[in-house]
């Protein structure tokens, strides 16, 4: 019996130790960026976590000099930006820092070179340099790569999404919040998402399209 239980310890322990230590290293990675509540709304019905869609400006500057190196209210016509949070569509910082936010919320990020650009930089951000975002989300919403919300988007229930049910969903989720309509935004998403997702390109996304995901970096 001593000898099963001896066993049992030498498979279970260092399973435990490897849980430990992954877990330690997300909450460490967390605690590197600093976060600052600039504003934060009295009602909060729904805060951000990974796979919301979330729509949101943010601003870059390095910390070094305080000069800007991006910003999304003149970037791609100065729309807020809509992306999938926590699977790499903006960079590791941006995916922890935003986590936990309310629509109309307002955040101070101060994030480190491994969790920003790391050590080869990237356009005008030097290589190992710490930035700072200031960021600002509209709107929450349901992930659309959520089963969920692809039976929500697919209308006529055929297992396929067309551009009028993406653009209908965007147009929903991003008018509740409170956001003027905005037909050529919904459009431009929409075409964007068709662009990434659309492989086969049939006018159509498949299940299997959607579940595919595409990792760009601001």
């Amino acid at each position: 019996m001593w000898r099963v239980m001896l066993c049992t310890l030498w498979f279970f322990v260092p399973l435990l130790l490897r849980v430990r230590t992954v877990c330690g290293s997300a909450v460490e990675l967390q605690a590197q960026v600093k976060t600052e509540v600039v504003f934060r709304p009295e009602e909060c019905t729904q805060r951000t976590k990974k796979g919301d869609m979330v729509n949101a400006h943010y601003d870059g500057y390095l910390q070094k000099d305080g000069s800007q190196f991006y910003c999304s209210r003149s970037d791609k016509e100065g729309h807020p930006q809509w992306f999938v949070l926590g699977v790499g569509q903006v960079i590791k910082g941006l995916d922890i820092g935003l986590l936990d936010m309310c629509a109309g919320e307002k955040r101070k990020l101060t994030v480190p070179p491994e969790l920003a650009f790391g050590e080869n930089g990237k356009g005008p951000v030097p290589p190992n340099a710490t930035v700072v975002f200031e960021v600002e989300v509209y709107a929450v919403s349901r992930g659309p790569r959520s089963l969920e919300a692809f039976g929500e988007m697919d209308l006529d229930k055929d297992k396929s999404l067309t551009k009028d049910e993406i653009k209908e969903y965007l147009k929903q989720q991003y008018e509740k919040g409170g956001n003027p309509h905005n037909d050529h935004h919904y459009e431009k998403v929409m075409a964007d998402i068709f662009n990434k997702n659309d492989l086969d390109k049939n006018g159509k996304i498949s299940v299997k399209e959607y579940n595919i995901y595409q990792h760009d970096e601001l």
